[in-house]
């Protein structure tokens, strides 16, 4: 990987990245936006940075790519959200957002093949979102509530995903809104799409209904779904083409999620980014 050719500026277009990134996801990192990149030209990369990265680190990362700005996480807590859990990188979405197409991509992604799909939201100021399932849509808030209430009867000892998408029935404004039970991991906000403040009014609505609750891991998850599923514009991306490795269907599949633990269950992912990484070398 570190062979290479650094990622420059592949478009004029004001098409940008971002990842909130920690020091020991630094190489993976590398090979998610590499791989990423040489499919979907990119006129900007924003990094911010969960403050375990080091000087050297930073250094690496601007000798490999250029176009690269790195951002303290710090800098953009809100007050009327939860901080950590990756909040600060969906707020940083939303100042982005302002002035680039926006692309949250997660270190533990590959890019395998084209990608038409993206490229076509790209062109077409059309947000998306990684899937769950075959043929997913996005749907009524208060229908995707109803389904999870039904199925799981979610409690307060339940993840706090379950929780929220059970508790968004109670909103007042629920019947005007949509969901989708995507992954944050893999998402794209078009240019000018919407408003910090659309993050933090719904943020405060939650909270008032699950309470420190929405303050755990995956609370972050949910409200970047929100905010895909509420754009003018979005779709899921066809599943399994883009999809998680426990579903993937190679050579069908041009983008795989490692999500958890299972890039290190098997030799899966070691082999896939190698490959990669040879493509890359030529």
């Amino acid at each position: 990987m570190f062979n290479t050719a650094p990622v420059t500026a592949g478009t004029d277009q004001p098409v940008a990245v971002l990842t909130q990134l920690q020091h020991k996801d630094l190489t993976m990192f590398l090979v998610a936006i590499k791989t990423f990149a040489n499919k979907v030209p990119l006129a900007k990369i924003f990094i911010i940075n969960d403050g375990s990265l080091t000087a050297a680190d930073q250094a690496l990362l601007r000798s490999h790519l250029p176009i690269a700005d790195i951002h303290d996480r710090t800098q953009f807590s809100v007050a009327g959200c939860p901080s950590g859990g990756c909040w600060e990188r969906l707020l940083a979405i939303a100042d982005f957002v302002k002035d680039y197409f926006v692309i949250q991509l997660d270190s533990d992604t590959l890019t395998l093949t084209d990608m038409p799909e993206v490229n076509e939201c790209i062109a077409t100021n059309t947000g998306f979102v990684i899937g769950t399932w075959d043929n997913q849509e996005i749907e009524s808030m208060t229908v995707s509530s109803e389904r999870v209430q039904k199925n799981n009867a979610p409690t307060m000892d339940s993840h706090v995903q379950m929780l929220a998408e059970s508790r968004f029935i109670n909103l007042d404004d629920c019947e005007n809104l949509r969901y989708v039970r995507g992954c944050a991991g893999f998402s794209g906000f078009p240019k000018a799409s919407f408003d910090k403040q659309f993050i933090v009014d719904f943020s405060r609505k939650i909270e008032k209904e699950i309470g420190a609750k929405w303050h755990q891991w995956g609370s972050e998850q949910v409200m970047s779904n929100v905010v895909v599923a509420n754009l003018d514009k979005s779709m899921v991306l066809p599943h399994p083409k883009y999809t998680d490795c426990g579903r993937m269907k190679i050579p069908g599949t041009c983008f795989v999620h490692f999500i958890g633990e299972c890039r290190f269950k098997t030799s899966r992912y070691a082999d896939l980014a190698k490959n990669a990484i040879q493509a890359l070398l030529g």
